[in-house]
């Protein structure tokens, strides 16, 4: 996966290896002159079905599907771990950034040498900290949330992410929205209200909230720090090479959800059951958010944190189907007709879109110049039209 991932930071049409890419790798900066990607891209920039009929949208539609199953599965091992009296919501998500931190500072500290890693932490370690710091919190806050208040009124909110999304990508990363992504969105929304009101008639997640006005707030900062996070992450890893930026995020998370954990579970672990299911359960829930943190960059890449954000509205209704085998519980008629709207409006939202689409971020240039050649990126098949991500 990250072996492709390479820093240039050269001229256009230079081929050399970028000074701060430390793999010995040349780097190939390719002119929008002749280019066939990116006159393809030109020629079919507002035409109907340009994107949705190449690879890279049902990849990008695949991938979006796998992390919402990614994140209902937590979810799900979440549930079983409070079923047995285990409820530690940041310790459990400690063994996610250590694993990260091994995996993938690993491979970084193997890329750079141990005098280019700290050379790298020196020099932008503060910006992955930023990003892990709002991380770890928008994780916390959410959980929170869920003490509190309804799931109905804290889903609800989580739409606000999607909000903040789209107003820090227009306002600072120079992204501008057709009519037809803004009809995707709200098809995908209205998709959602379809399920909470299949819901609200079979009284599925239905329950009177502990303190509804504290647990709305906790949502909606928990949100808030969502939207930021996966805006600012989208931004990192069109810039740098994604075992940099995972590996940054598992190290300083690391320490900051340590000392989360520290502070707010120390009661919440000395009343936890530890027996053979809560181990199983937690080894699951950190695969499995490993790999979720390890797939979601690519989709920033290849897409947006916009479209990241829609693709896990179908959470909803992959939760009720993975229950209905753990927890027995029934599909309502309607869950499948509000799947489908969903994944109907994140076709819309590339309905006319060029075949590059959102893979082509604004802020690094026409020729992507500006940017990071990887896996996912426009980059990538800018130097090589031959590749699919």
């Amino acid at each position: 996966m990250t072996p492709t991932d390479t820093i240039a930071h050269q001229p256009k049409g230079v081929d050399t290896t970028g000074p701060e890419n430390g793999t010995g790798v040349p780097t190939l900066v390719a002119s929008h002159e002749a280019n066939p990607v990116l006159e393809r891209d030109a020629a079919t920039k507002g035409s109907w079905m340009a994107y949705v009929k190449t690879k890279q949208f049902w990849i990008a539609m695949v991938l979006g599907q796998t992390l919402a199953i990614c994140i209902t599965s937590t979810n799900t091992l979440s549930q079983l771990l409070s079923n047995e009296g285990t409820s530690i919501p940041a310790f459990q998500s400690l063994f996610n950034y250590i694993l990260l931190n091994i995996v993938y500072t690993g491979y970084t500290l193997y890329k750079l040498g141990l005098k280019g890693w700290a050379k790298m932490v020196v020099k932008d370690g503060w910006r992955f900290f930023i990003l892990a710091f709002i991380d770890v919190l928008g994780n916390y806050f959410i959980v929170l949330a869920y003490r509190y208040t309804t799931i109905l009124s804290a889903q609800l909110i989580n739409f606000w992410a999607i909000v903040v999304v789209v107003i820090l990508s227009f306002l600072f990363l120079k992204v501008r929205y057709r009519w037809t992504q803004i009809a995707g969105i709200l098809l995908c929304v209205g998709g959602v209200g379809v399920l909470f009101g299949s819901d609200h008639i079979t009284g599925f997640n239905q329950y009177d909230a502990l303190d509804a006005v504290k647990g709305d707030l906790f949502a909606l900062l928990g949100a808030s720090l969502y939207g930021v996070s996966n805006t600012f992450e989208e931004f990192l890893v069109s810039e740098e090479p994604l075992y940099v930026v995972i590996g940054q995020l598992g190290f300083w998370g690391m320490f900051i959800n340590g000392t989360v954990a520290g502070i707010f579970d120390r009661s919440s672990f000395r009343a936890a059951v530890w027996n053979a299911d809560v181990g199983g359960y937690l080894t699951g829930y950190t695969l499995i958010l490993s790999l979720f943190y390890s797939l979601a960059p690519i989709l920033f890449r290849l897409t947006s944190a916009a479209f990241f954000n829609i693709s896990l509205l179908t959470g909803n209704f992959w939760g009720v189907a993975i229950g209905v085998k753990v927890f027995h519980y029934h599909i309502h008629w309607m869950y499948p007709i509000a799947f489908v709207l969903i994944l109907v409006g994140q076709i819309i939202y590339f309905l006319r879109q060029g075949s590059l689409a959102e893979q082509k971020k604004p802020w690094l240039g026409e020729a992507q110049d500006k940017g990071v050649s990887g896996i996912g990126t426009a980059k990538r098949r800018v130097e090589n039209p031959d590749a699919i991500v």
